[in-house]
């Protein structure tokens, strides 16, 4: 082999296992906003609510539960050209039992798993954000660490092993080392090696969203979202979830002042209960005076006469219109997924003409 080929090698392995960059590295530029919308399952949706907002949502936020492949919502993702927000939960899709406590996961019972996440987003070269475990201290959540008294679950959803949890998704899916690198940093974040085989894992162009509720369900002082960060420099963003049903705007505004170092998204937010304008044009004017506020995703739920389809409130919809005009907001996230081109015609034979 010649030297230059050597050098081209070397230099593609560095690239490979580099590793990943710390913070936001896909936070829109300057005073940029990026706006999106939930899935719902149905392509159709995406484009309804992009017509009535007169405004292509930039990013789309998937639902999923742990362990689950997700052909189908990679295709919405490509049809919609919009870049995909991954919200994963521990309950299962078919009875809600929990798939795995936090404290699993901290210790590494999910790898397996986490690195399908990595090599998935590193392979398709697709630009992602990861929500792991929202809403942490909700009490209806499988993974949550208290009731809705208030009472500690069990030892395994304390919530120091939430933190870890997170930590260990954060550096797991991040990737870009080798594995002695890989296990370096577990070590760092108090955690066990990495339960694989591998040489290494590639850096995945992704970010890490950690979204718990502005004051908690219950509104304990134990269930306050600073007892479930997993630390800065296991985060690239903070947010949280916001409906016009429970306005609690001192802890939101609270939450966004105590984790300065972070760009903040608002992960889920909607008109929930009827048409409320006010709502809409209050939190339309926070995001606007809050220079770090640079995620925005509308929560439609599912079925057209939901109580969340800003659709059904003439008034909401309006002011969300009149925001959405600013050149702030974004139509596009640079890089968006785009379908892979069709299969070449077999040799020989004809090209398809539909």
């Amino acid at each position: 082999m010649s030297l230059n080929k050597i050098i081209l090698v070397v230099a593609a392995l560095c690239l490979t296992f580099a590793p990943p960059v710390q913070g936001a590295s896909l936070v829109p530029k300057g005073k940029k906003v990026f706006f999106g919308v939930s899935d719902t399952g149905d392509p159709a949706d995406f484009g309804g609510f992009s017509d009535a907002v007169n405004q292509h949502p930039a990013l789309i936020q998937t639902f999923r539960s742990w362990g689950s492949d997700f052909p189908e919502s990679i295709e919405r993702w490509q049809t919609a050209r919009a870049r995909p927000v991954l919200h994963i939960t521990t309950a299962d899709p078919q009875d809600g039992h929990e798939s795995i406590s936090p404290r699993g996961i901290a210790r590494g019972g999910g790898d397996e798993y986490l690195i399908r996440l990595n090599k998935l987003f590193w392979k398709k070269k697709m630009r992602a954000y990861v929500r792991p475990l929202g809403e942490p201290n909700r009490c209806l959540n499988v993974y949550a660490a208290y009731d809705c008294d208030g009472k500690l679950k069990d030892a395994a959803h304390r919530p120091r092993w939430y933190k870890r949890a997170f930590r260990r998704v954060y550096i797991v899916v991040h990737g870009g080392g080798k594995r002695r690198q890989i296990n370096r940093r577990l070590r760092r974040a108090a955690l066990p090696p990495l339960r694989s085989s591998l040489g290494g894992l590639p850096k995945a162009p992704v970010d890490l969203i950690w979204s718990p509720l502005p004051a908690g369900s219950p509104t304990a002082p134990h269930n306050r979202p600073k007892r479930f960060y997993p630390g800065s420099r296991w985060v690239d963003w903070a947010g949280t979830d916001f409906y016009s049903d429970n306005q609690d705007w001192k802890a939101l505004t609270g939450l966004y002042n105590r984790f300065s170092g972070k760009p903040f998204a608002i992960t889920e937010w909607s008109v929930s209960t009827g048409d409320d304008s006010q709502f809409v044009r209050r939190a339309m004017t926070w995001i606007k005076r809050r220079r770090r506020a640079k995620m925005l995703l509308y929560y439609q739920d599912f079925g057209s006469a939901s109580s969340y389809r800003i659709q059904n409130w003439p008034a909401s919809l309006g002011v969300l219109r009149r925001f959405l005009r600013s050149p702030r907001y974004l139509s596009y996230a640079p890089h968006f997924p785009k379908a892979p081109p069709p299969p070449p015609p077999p040799q020989g034979g004809l090209a398809p003409t539909g």
